[in-house]
């Protein structure tokens, strides 16, 4: 948990220790810290304040997952702007979730990024869905350019993820195993040098290699 109030950390911690399968294995009161306990501790999850001394969250994100890559951070925050909303995308957040969330919402949360999906506080979803769509209007109208070539599979598995379905789900809709899924998922982040599903997404319907309605 990274987060620069420790109030807010005590009652976080106090929701999740209820929970027999989520563990806290550190805590962080600013981004630099975060960076530092990531690194050492590489924990599946982070949670993470957007706004922080020393290093915000999203310097924070781009700067663990360069050094932690499997680590999946998910911001929790009070800013309902969009601007921060996509900055944390693009900086590699799994996740978006405003504080004014139930906690147990919060652990459903860390067991659903858990399972390889990605998650929106649904007051930001339409945010998100309307950034999609503006950036595949824009696509259409602007001259094609090269992008990593993935491969006909790999698109397919992308406009699934971009549906916001799981791993699981994908798995049974191509009739493939979860873990091929996963191969793929991660094939993908590496010929896109990206950091989450969220920002292949994004990438995808920018560059027109998936189609968003």
């Amino acid at each position: 948990m990274a987060d620069d109030h420790a109030l807010y950390r005590r009652g976080l911690e106090m929701v999740l220790d209820t929970e027999d399968d989520i563990d806290i294995v550190g805590e962080a009161g600013d981004g630099l810290e975060a960076i530092t306990k990531a690194r050492a501790l590489l924990p599946d999850i982070v949670l993470m304040d957007l706004r922080m001394p020393r290093r915000s969250g999203t310097e924070a994100c781009s700067a663990i997952k360069a050094v932690a890559p499997s680590t999946k951070i998910i911001m929790l925050t009070m800013s309902d702007e969009e601007a921060d909303l996509f900055e944390a995308v693009r900086a590699g957040a799994n996740g978006y979730l405003l504080k004014d969330v139930p906690g147990e919402d919060i652990a459903d949360g860390l067991r659903a990024v858990m399972g390889g999906q990605s998650l929106i506080s649904p007051s930001m979803a339409g945010a998100l869905l309307s950034e999609f769509a503006a950036l595949s209007r824009a696509s259409e109208a602007r001259p094609s350019m090269p992008v990593p070539r993935l491969t006909d599979r790999e698109v397919q598995v992308l406009g699934l993820v971009a549906r916001g379905m799981g791993n699981r789900d994908i798995a049974a809709e191509l009739f493939i195993s979860e873990n091929t899924v996963k191969n793929h998922v991660r094939n993908i982040l590496e010929k896109l040098q990206l950091h989450s599903r969220m920002e292949a997404v994004m990438y995808a319907v920018k560059e027109g290699m998936i189609e968003f309605s």
